[in-house]
């Protein structure tokens, strides 16, 4: 038996074991959104202008942008989570909200002047955004790395990395109530920053816990 056929066995088992073991991924997406909505509305809540914020244009787009990210990332990393899965065929998902968000960002830039655009990037309480984010989608992540590790996935740092995203979405959406600050620019950095944390620890985490 040559070394690849050994390989494509070996997944082969693997996928069959993941398939009798693996758990339901409607039910942790279910757990998930349930869990962080109870920690949100526990521990932080809705900010106070919340029935004006919804009326707003930025505001729509903070969420749409979020929510889409949570779930094309949770579509990626379960695309993952199979033996042999093409990377760039799990990355596509990312392809819409990445666009969204760029149509955003050009969209504020174009409509405020040059003199506003630092003032909206840095917004108010950004450290907290970050906190925030990371702390709501810590536990959200370990819970997608069990149910990765009762699959089978053959790229362990990317799958790992992308449940860090797909938690770091999922808490933004739901911190996106209560977060003042609606701009796209501040949104593409401090959003951005608190789910690349949350991508490494994925990756680092993953590497370690998935591999087999």
């Amino acid at each position: 038996m040559d070394t690849q056929t050994l390989i494509e066995t070996l997944v082969s088992d693997r996928e069959g074991e993941a398939r009798d073991q693996g758990p339901s991924w409607l039910l942790i997406a279910i757990l998930a959104a349930v869990t962080t909505g109870i920690s949100f509305f526990a521990f932080i809540g809705l900010r106070p202008d919340i029935g004006y914020a919804v009326e707003t244009t930025r505001f729509v787009a903070k969420v749409v942008v979020s929510g889409t990210v949570a779930i094309t990332a949770f579509l990626a990393m379960r695309a993952l989570a199979r033996p042999g899965a093409a990377k760039r065929r799990a990355l596509d998902w990312l392809v819409l909200p990445a666009g969204l968000l760029v149509f955003a960002v050009a969209a504020e830039l174009y409509v405020i002047p040059p003199n506003l655009w630092a003032a909206n990037l840095i917004g108010t309480n950004y450290v907290m955004c970050v906190i925030a984010i990371v702390s709501l989608g810590a536990p959200l992540l370990i819970m997608f790395l069990w149910a990765l590790r009762r699959q089978a996935p053959t790229r362990p740092a990317l799958a790992g990395g992308m449940a860090g995203l797909a938690a770091a979405a999922m808490a933004a959406f739901f911190y996106a109530a209560q977060c003042p600050n609606d701009s796209p620019l501040f949104v593409a950095v401090w959003y951005s920053l608190a789910s690349l944390i949350l991508v490494a620890a994925g990756g680092v985490a993953g590497h370690r816990v998935l591999r087999w």
